[in-house]
């Protein structure tokens, strides 16, 4: 069952069938001041999300029964929650497809406490969970036939919202503050996950291909994000403040 703590506890829901780990890692968030419910599996995990959606699940990919990346699936269709995987070093082609199943970053085991503290901190700040203090003018941008609302973490297409998950709002809010220029893969990381990227990192280009995807079903003729040879990728929209 989800705590009951104050909304200034941040909910996760930590899935993973070994028992130390949810152990460590629970009492290491609980400590942290984050509101933790374990579960060992994906049916688990469906009898936590019934008592509400968390702020974060942080989903380990090798699970009984059903598995991390199906789990993945299933949640994108009905939800836009931020998932933190948990995947073995030696598992590229699961965190590539996970990436791509739309979870918003992974963590490759074994990790240590202050690297997995700044991975979930992160996700939520970039979900806008620590901007609860801050009473920040409304910041809206226009570009093409979209609405991109910084504070709301919003995009419309028209009447339509656009359907982001978090990470994909991140890369897109990186380009519409940083339009018409080359931003190398090193940038795009640093903007969006405050971290550098590994030199066989891919999950630029992933998150790149996933916003490309759902902005070209809304308007097949938009070419917002170019990708420059040996440079990065390029917004080529105008950009404008929006009322």
């Amino acid at each position: 069952m989800l705590s009951t703590m104050p909304h200034a506890a941040p909910t996760i829901i930590l899935v993973d069938d070994d028992p130390d780990i949810r152990e460590l890692v629970s009492n290491l968030l609980t400590r942290e001041g984050f509101a933790v419910t374990p579960a060992e599996s994906g049916r688990a995990l469906d009898v936590a999300l019934r008592q509400g959606m968390p702020d974060l699940i942080i989903l380990d990919l090798m699970l009984p029964g059903e598995d991390g990346l199906s789990i993945c699936r299933r949640l994108r269709t009905t939800s836009h929650v931020p998932i933190l995987m948990l995947t073995a070093k030696s598992d590229e082609t699961d965190r590539v497809v996970g990436l791509e199943l739309g979870a918003d970053d992974y963590l490759s085991k074994p990790f240590g406490p202050r690297e997995l503290l700044a991975r979930v901190r992160a996700i939520l700040r970039r979900a806008g969970l620590n901007e609860q203090l801050r009473q920040p003018k409304v910041r809206r941008f226009a570009f093409d036939r979209f609405i991109l609302d910084l504070d709301a973490r919003v995009v419309m297409f028209g009447d339509e919202p656009a359907g982001l998950t978090s990470a994909e709002f991140d890369l897109l809010a990186c380009f519409v503050e940083h339009p018409r220029r080359v931003l190398s893969r090193d940038q795009i990381l640093d903007y969006t996950h405050g971290r550098q990227a590994d030199p066989l990192d891919r999950t630029v280009d992933i998150l790149v291909s996933r916003l490309r995807r759902k902005l070209e079903t809304l308007d097949p003729e938009s070419r917002l994000i170019t990708t420059v040879r040996n440079g990065g990728y390029l917004m080529t929209a105008t950009v404008r403040q929006a009322p």
